[in-house]
C-alpha cells in the first residue's frame, strides 16, 4: 500500500509504515521539487464568501499543481472563519489530495500535555494530516504528542518569516547565542527517537537560516516567505539546503494563487528553485 513498506524480521515480513521525512524525500525526488503549494483561500480572492467558494478555490490549486507539489499545506485559519462548514470544506479539500502528497496543517498548534493530545489527535487522525506545524512555547512535554508516531511530523517555529519575530525569537541567552538557535538544538533532543521534528525558518532572514543549517546540518526547513514576503529565492536556498540539496520545503501560496494560471506559475517556481539547486 501507498505509504507503506515491508521490513523484514524473525516472524516474516510485516508492514511499518514509512517514517514522516522518507515519505517527504520520496516525494520530493519523484516530483524534483521542493515546492510546497500553500491552500491560503483568503476571502479577497475567493469569487464569494463562503465556505464552499473555499473549497472550489483549493480544489482548483489542487488539479493544477498536484503533479509539481513536493506537498500541500492548506492554512486552517482560512477555513475555521466559516465555522461547521468551514471545517467540512478543510476535510473535503484534504481528500482532494492525493495519498503519496505530503500534507502540512498549517495550524500552529502546542498546549499542555493533554490538550497538545487532543490537538495531534484531530491533525493526524481525525483529519489524518502527515505533519502539523507546533509552537514549542511551552516546552518538550508541549510537543511530545505530536512526536510520539514516526509516521507523522511536526514542523517547530523556529525562526518565523514576519518582522515581528526579532521581538522574542532572536533574544539572546546568557550564554550569547539567539533563542532561536536553542530552539533548534532542543527540538533534536525532543524528536531524538524518532526524528520527526523539521524547523519553521522563514526565507526572509538569511543569515539566521544560514546560523541554523550549521547547528542543524540535517533537519528539513519549512521556509515561507517566497513570493508576497518578498524573500530572496537564490539566498536562501543558498543558505538553507543541505548538501544532498533537500531539506527545505518552500511554501508559495499567493504567489501561485494570484497567477492567471496557478500551473504554470507553479511551474516557474520550481524550475526556478531547481536552477537554484543546480547551481549551488
Amino acid at each position: 500500500a501507498a505509504g507503506q513498506k515491508l521490513l523484514g524480521s524473525a516472524g516474516g515480513s510485516k508492514p511499518l509504515a514509512m517514517s514522516f521525512f522518507e515519505k517527504l524525500t520520496k516525494r520530493a525526488q519523484q516530483v524534483d521539487s521542493l515546492l510546497c503549494v500553500g491552500l491560503d483561500p483568503h476571502r479577497s480572492e475567493l469569487e464569494e464568501d463562503s465556505a464552499e467558494a473555499a473549497f472550489r478555490f483549493c480544489q482548483r490549486l489542487i488539479e493544477e499543481t498536484k503533479d509539481l507539489a513536493a506537498a500541500f499545506k492548506p492554512n486552517c485559519a482560512f477555513f475555521e472563519v466559516y465555522g461547521a462548514k468551514g471545517w467540512e470544506a478543510l476535510e473535503r479539500t484534504l481528500r482532494l489530495i492525493p495519498e503519496e502528497i505530503p500534507i502540512v496543517l498549517d495550524a500552529k498548534r502546542g498546549d499542555i500535555g493533554s490538550t497538545s493530545e487532543a490537538y495531534a489527535q484531530s491533525a493526524f487522525h481525525t483529519l489524518r494530516c502527515d505533519s502539523v506545524t507546533a509552537s514549542p512555547y511551552l516546552g518538550g512535554d508541549g510537543l511530545q504528542p505530536f512526536l510520539k508516531d514516526a509516521s507523522k511530523g511536526v514542523w517547530v517555529l523556529c525562526k518565523t518569516s514576519n518582522p515581528g519575530s526579532q521581538d522574542l525569537q532572536a533574544l539572546q541567552l546568557p550564554g550569547g547565542e539567539p533563542l532561536y538557535l536553542h530552539v533548534a538544538q532542543l527540538c533534536e533532543q525532543w524528536a531524538k527517537e524518532h526524528k520527526n521534528a523539521g524547523l519553521v525558518v522563514g526565507a526572509t532572514d538569511v543569515e539566521a537560516m544560514r546560523k541554523i543549517r550549521a547547528k542543524a546540518p540535517d533537519v528539513w526547513f519549512l521556509s515561507p516567505g517566497i513570493g508576497a514576503q518578498g524573500g530572496d529565492l537564490a539566498a536562501a536556498l543558498g543558505a538553507g539546503l543541505r548538501s544532498d540539496g533537500l531539506g527545505m520545503l518552500l511554501p508559495i501560496s499567493r504567489g501561485i494563487s494570484k497567477a492567471e494560471s496557478p500551473r504554470k506559475a507553479a511551474e516557474a517556481f520550481r524550475a526556478e528553485m531547481n536552477a537554484c539547486r543546480a547551481s549551488g
